[in-house]
This record gives structure tokens, C-alpha cells and sequence, in this order.
């Protein structure tokens, strides 16, 4: 039997051949590779109470604390942020801290944030992995803070400065201050945007607070690490006080933080204790101070 020749692919196919080996590696090019896997997070649910969960003292009630487990006496912590007056920092996702809870050493804290959509972790632990927060970067630790209705991705990068000299929960001047937090500022931060961006920011940022809390802790349901903070804040009106009540729980797990996060807002909703929506004490900081 004859061969039959092969016929050659009309001009028109092959030119879609090539077109879609140029489409597919162009692609390859524009995907950006992961060095390392997305990061693991821990959890961190935050419900705010209203201040009927408070007596005349502003301390949480026997009947509040009896209901999520909190025992502890209170704790003092002092704390304020650094930022422009603008709030450039706070604009591109970071928030730079410095915390003094009674009788340890300063706290320094570097957060960036990455919102969450739609309750779709996941995706933002991908773009978190694009911009660098990965698994292998054990400089920062990851969590996702679940409030009443909104989640957010966050990246921690925590450092330490001496408290010799201070004595309770002081902070020092907001210059001093500064000065420590710019020395010790991590490089994601400093390089961010573009060379340098953070580290000139951050020089031209001043402080906001700072305030001081009282924290009541104990344990309830999965969560070992159960809190009430009672935070007081300069009011909207720029004089007097307002109370920021924030119940949280901590934990590795989500099927765990989903389940507190649901009985927290139940029981506080019966008792006439929940706050229906989400206060960012961050965000009231550097807008009060």
C-alpha cells in the first residue's frame, strides 16, 4: 500500500500553535514563582462589648467575666504607635508599636496587614506570599484577627529594647522612642515601595498616645488564652473619655477560632453585651492622639 504523504498544518494552525506557546510561557513569566510555601497563621478572635459589660469602676462585670472564663486580676499595659501625621505608615498596611506591660521590657512591634475578602484566607496568604511573607521567613509570625464581621492577615515582626530606668508600664519620650524603633526597623519595612521609603516614613513619623489598658485574662472553651481589655481613648470630641471593651481568644486552630468566634457573639448578644460591629483601637489611636 502507498504512503500517503503528510500534509503540512495549514498556515492558519500552525500560527495559532505559536501564538499559544507564546501565550503559555508569557504567562509563566507574569505568574511569580514562590520560593517557599504560604504561611501558616494562628488565630485571633476580637469582639468588642459595649460598656454594660463594665461597672462604675470601668472594670468587666462579676457576670461578664464569670461567662468567658476571665479570673486573672487586672494587668496594666501602655502603648502608643508611630506614624506621619498623614498616616503614610498606616496607609500602606504597616503599623509600627511600642508596648510596655508592667515589669517586662519594651515590646517593638512591625505589623503588616493584608485584608481578607469574602472570608477567603487563602488568597491572602497568596498575596502575602508575592510580597515576600512566606513560611520561610521566621522573622515575622502570622495571624489572622477575626472580629465581629471583618478578618484581616497579619505579619508580625517583634523586637525588645531594655526597660532599666522605667518602672511600671512608662513609656518613654516620643523622640526616645522613636530613635529605638527607627534603629531596630526590619528590612521588609525600610525597603518598602522603594529603597528606603520606610526608613525616611518612619523618620518623619511622631507618636500617637499613648494609652494605658487594664487586662483581665483567663481561659474559656478551646482558647487557654482568653482576655478582656478595657482600653479608655480621648472621645471623638477631643475631651472626656471613652471605653474600648475588647473580648479575644487566641488559637492555632480555625475550626476552633470559628467556633469561639460564633459562641462569643451568641452569649454576649443574650446578655445584652455585644457591640455589633468592629473598632479598630489602632485606627482610634493614631486618628485621637
Amino acid at each position: 500500500m502507498p504512503i500517503k504523504p503528510i500534509t503540512p498544518l495549514p498556515r492558519r494552525t500552525a500560527s495559532a500553535a505559536l501564538a499559544l506557546t507564546a501565550a503559555v510561557a508569557l504567562a509563566a513569566q507574569a505568574t511569580p514563582a514562590h520560593a517557599d510555601s504560604n504561611a501558616v497563621p494562628t488565630y485571633e478572635v476580637k469582639i468588642n462589648l459595649t460598656t454594660a459589660a463594665l461597672d462604675s469602676a470601668h472594670a468587666p462585670l462579676a457576670a461578664v467575666k464569670s461567662a468567658f472564663g476571665i479570673t486573672g486580676s487586672a494587668t496594666s499595659r501602655s502603648y502608643a504607635y508611630y506614624d506621619t501625621d498623614a498616616q503614610a505608615l498606616d496607609g500602606q498596611g504597616w503599623d509600627v508599636r511600642l508596648r510596655h506591660k508592667s515589669g517586662k521590657d519594651f515590646e517593638e512591634t512591625y505589623k503588616k496587614r493584608f485584608a481578607i475578602t469574602g472570608g477567603d484566607i487563602d488568597a491572602a496568604l497568596d498575596t502575602a506570599n508575592d510580597a515576600g511573607f512566606d513560611s520561610g521567613d521566621t522573622n515575622y509570625e502570622a495571624e489572622v484577627d477575626w472580629g465581629y464581621s471583618k478578618q484581616t492577615l497579619s505579619f508580625s515582626n517583634e523586637k525588645s529594647h531594655s526597660a532599666s530606668g522605667y518602672s511600671g508600664t512608662a513609656l518613654p519620650t516620643g523622640a526616645t522612642g522613636l530613635g529605638w524603633l527607627s534603629k531596630d526597623l526590619p528590612g521588609k519595612l525600610a525597603d518598602w515601595n522603594s529603597d528606603g521609603w520606610g526608613t525616611d516614613t518612619l523618620a518623619a513619623a511622631r507618636v500617637h498616645g499613648p494609652v494605658t489598658s487594664a487586662v483581665y485574662s483567663g481561659a474559656w472553651e478551646s482558647s487557654d488564652d482568653a482576655s478582656i481589655e478595657v482600653v479608655p481613648v480621648v472621645a471623638a470630641s477631643g475631651s472626656g473619655t471613652e471605653y474600648v471593651v475588647e473580648l479575644s481568644f487566641k488559637t492555632d486552630s480555625y475550626d476552633d477560632a470559628a467556633d469561639l468566634h460564633a459562641d462569643a457573639i451568641s452569649v454576649a448578644d443574650a446578655k445584652g453585651w455585644l457591640y455589633k460591629g468592629d473598632i479598630l483601637k489602632t485606627q482610634l489611636v493614631l486618628d485621637r492622639y
